[in-house]
């Protein structure tokens, strides 16, 4: 089956539930299905070259001995199935026995199951989804890399930049991050936001086409780590690094600001850090005294670029998206941070990105921060505008933004250059001094806007007095409709 085709068939399955309510818990019901699939796949490799392998499922639990439909008429379905899953899968897999000598490939079933639950009511259609699931083949190679697919199709029904300002990252994004970043089988990489992985994979595509050899291979099982808050993108990431042949996948469920950032030693820190930090949520006052004084922000991307000042090793380099606020931002906090970045790192390029790159998630603007962890802090900066491709008014769902459109970034990258078009910057070098003495305001090199006509101030207040109106009219109308509904009077 298609892989498109195989996601809108469960779909189309699950919308016919009662119980399934709406594309989040449809896609959760369905990547808790595909993990127990996928996990036993990975369990017949560990079988074959493991001696005395022990699974961490109980032997009835495990897929290969109650989902699959032999077509004897023995296959578990309707209320049977259903009382199977609710009262013995789930409750069994969220209350596993783990230890600190579990191996990261057994504790990851119960990670997976703690924050997740079956929402379909039908049997006779979930047993449905579970035979689609398991027509799937994953033993073979290409088979199991291509399921990447399946991701980005969930992903792009899934997302919709909820309140927190999450959203899904293109691809085209986080693989000219990782190629710009150089990543070797040696080192130890993390994005402390990981979301379903599509930064960590990216790296791991290069790190693959380095391994030569039985020892590469193990760098390379070990070279990611990563942290995630919330249980569906942490059970997808999970999946996804256990089909990048990574068998104790080092994924962790649980936020990066509970530790003090004062405490992490030499060997929590990180050669490369790379990451799309979620904006505009806010943290709790215990947890912001999580970071020193000057550091105490609310806002969430404030807060990860703390942590990957404190995580990143001594001549480590990061890659992070960060929205245009943080550039211009000039409250305590935000310089207080672009202090500590600049005077202990080297800012040494910042990527302005197109508006519409998120597109259509979001709006909001965004740039990629290039720096390495110096102890002579940044010299000078390279400001660089990525520009809308020929042909391009704005990116969108169905032209989104490819690699290719970061060619000339990339040419331009080895022989940095000034550039100039129609009297514009888009590309140029700052010192340190320009950016200290502009209130260290990194909105450099940014987009042309249109001049703006300014009105005379009575006309000005006049039209804003005037919109104003408009909406609380609107804002009474709808009050109305909904008192009349409510039966209020």
């Amino acid at each position: 089956m298609e892989l498109n085709n195989f996601v809108k068939s469960i779909q189309d399955i699950m919308r016919n539930d009662a119980g399934v309510n709406g594309d989040a818990q449809r896609i959760e019901q369905m990547t808790w299905t595909l993990f127990l699939k996928i996990y036993d796949t990975q369990e017949e490799e560990w079988e074959i070259y493991e001696d005395n392998y022990k699974s961490i499922i109980p032997e009835h639990l495990r897929w290969r001995n109650w989902a699959v439909d032999k077509k004897d008429g023995k296959a578990k379905t309707a209320d049977d199935l259903l009382n199977f899953i609710n009262q013995e899968l789930f409750p069994t897999l969220k209350n596993l026995e783990i230890s600190q000598d579990t191996p990261m490939g057994q504790k990851i079933v119960k990670d997976v199951f703690e924050d997740n639950n079956n929402y379909m009511k039908d049997g006779v259609l979930l047993r449905q989804v579970i035979n689609i699931i398991d027509e799937l083949n994953f033993d073979d190679y290409n088979d199991k890399h291509a399921f990447g697919e399946i991701y980005e199709k969930i992903l792009k029904d899934l997302q919709s930049a909820g309140n927190a300002g999450e959203f899904y990252t293109p691809r085209a994004v986080t693989d000219f991050m990782a190629l710009m970043l150089h990543p070797e089988l040696n080192e130890k990489i993390a994005d402390f936001a990981c979301g379903t992985g599509g930064f960590l994979t990216s790296v791991l595509n290069i790190l693959d086409d380095k391994v030569s050899s039985t020892d590469d291979r193990e760098l390379y099982k070990n070279a990611v780590f990563g942290i995630e808050k919330k249980a569906l993108p942490y059970m997808l990431c999970a999946t996804n690094m256990l089909l990048h042949d990574l068998d104790n996948p080092n994924i962790i469920h649980g936020n990066s600001f509970d530790r003090n950032v004062m405490d992490y030693t030499e060997d929590e820190k990180f050669n490369v850090v790379i990451m799309n930090p979620p904006y505009g949520g806010s943290e709790k006052k215990t947890v912001q005294d999580n970071f020193p004084k000057d550091l105490r922000s609310s806002e969430t991307a404030d807060l990860f670029m703390s942590v990957i000042m404190y995580r990143l090793k001594e001549n480590g380099r990061a890659a992070v998206i960060l929205p245009d606020g943080f550039l211009f931002g000039t409250d305590n906090i935000k310089v207080s941070i672009k202090k500590k970045l600049l005077n202990e790192f080297n800012l040494h390029t910042v990527i302005r990105l197109p508006g519409s790159v998120f597109a259509p998630y979001t709006g909001i603007t965004t740039n990629i921060l290039f720096f390495d962890k110096s102890s002579e802090g940044t010299k000078q900066t390279w400001f660089y505008r990525v520009d809308m491709p020929e042909g391009y008014k704005h990116f969108s769902k169905t032209k989104p933004m490819k690699l290719e459109h970061f060619d000339d970034c990339v040419s331009w990258w080895d022989d940095k250059q000034s550039i100039e078009i129609d009297g514009f910057d888009k590309a140029r070098l700052y010192t340190i001094d320009e950016i200290k003495d502009n209130n260290y305001n990194l909105d450099l090199c940014g987009f042309p806007h249109e001049e703006e006509i300014i009105l005379p101030p009575n006309e000005l207040i006049e039209n804003y007095q005037k919109e104003r109106a408009e909406l609380e009219a609107k804002i009474d109308k709808t009050l109305v409709e909904i008192k009349k509904l409510l039966d209020i009077e």
